[in-house]
């Protein structure tokens, strides 16, 4: 396994972040607790969820699966470089949203308790929140970090500005800040590359890639289509508005001689700015497959032919619309 600094921490995680948000709903708790430790075996210490994850209002079902996976020992909480969220809707009362001070308390809190977990390595904020202002969320942060709740704080789903406002109230506070961002990012989702990737060398945060397989569309899905497998409706939308470019990339990777997720994945970790891309495996076959990224050099020809079939917003702002 390959690693990196979180940024511009002295954190180091594996180029590969596990992603948990299919434990629960799609992968049950005996078949996750065989991921994460295969995940941990591979050297992959690096687990991002959220308390949202597992969909059921208020229950942080996957937080409570790890929670558990941890509780069995052996070093399980030690080796892994936790990162969870905080936002999402857990409750039908009014506090039980967004990022106001007192939600970041009570979320935090409940994490720790699903996650049986005395802290957190990474808090990030799952979603800008418009109607709070910074000095009362870093405020927040600042109590949990000093209380040792939580090391390091990051973002997700964040503007270029919005990341750049918030680290600069964070510095007139003395404050840290931001350590990462958590965006989407993918060849068929490249706005990032505008403003955000920018913001992110800029203010030295790490980059951590979701969905960079675009939901399976980067997966081969026309392959599987032909041998037989079914698409929901919604992604044979999204297979007949990209079939063109989707023909050229498959065949592409198929004269590459390599599966489409693992060039998709290589493309991103390519990228100095990324740190980690979240892969969600649903199986231990997945998972072992997913390594095959980290082994997959792309040489200028490849990356030119990449940027063809899918190409990207044109370069950082403001060159890519302006002189």
């Amino acid at each position: 396994m390959e690693f990196a600094q979180l940024g511009r921490t002295g954190l180091k995680v594996s180029r590969l972040c596990l992603g948990t948000m299919n434990f629960g709903p799609q992968t049950s708790e005996a078949d996750s607790f065989p991921i994460m430790d295969r995940a941990l075996e591979l050297g992959i210490n690096f687990f991002d969820t959220a308390n949202v994850y597992g969909w059921r209002l208020g229950e942080g079902i996957t937080e409570q699966i790890i929670g558990r996976w941890f509780d069995q020992g052996g070093g399980r909480r030690e080796k892994t470089v936790l990162a969870t969220k905080v936002y999402g809707r857990m409750g039908d009362w009014p506090n039980h949203q967004r990022l106001s001070a007192l939600h970041i308390r009570q979320a935090c809190e409940a994490s720790l308790k699903r996650l049986k977990t005395d802290y957190i390595d990474l808090y990030q904020f799952h979603h800008i929140d418009r109607l709070t202002p910074w000095e009362e969320i870093w405020q927040a942060c600042e109590l949990l970090v000093q209380q040792g709740k939580v090391l390091y704080v990051g973002s997700s789903n964040f503007a270029g500005w919005q990341i750049a406002k918030a680290n600069e109230m964070a510095r007139a506070r003395h404050f840290m800040g931001l350590s990462s961002e958590q965006s989407l990012y993918n060849l068929n989702a490249r706005m990032v590359e505008l403003e955000v990737i920018p913001a992110c060398k800029d203010y030295g945060l790490g980059l951590i890639p979701w969905s960079p397989l675009a939901g399976g569309l980067l997966g081969g899905v026309l392959e599987k289509i032909e041998k037989g497998r079914r698409a929901s409706d919604d992604m044979a939308k999204e297979i007949e508005k990209y079939r063109p470019q989707l023909e050229k990339w498959e065949a592409t990777c198929r004269a590459m001689g390599e599966q489409p997720a693992d060039v998709a994945l290589a493309w991103l970790l390519h990228n100095p700015a990324v740190t980690a891309p979240i892969i969600g495996p649903r199986t231990l076959e997945q998972l072992d497959g997913s390594l095959r990224a980290l082994e997959i050099k792309l040489d200028e020809a490849t990356l030119k032919t990449l940027d063809e079939i899918f190409p990207g917003p044109g370069g950082e702002a403001p060159e890519a619309y302006a002189w």
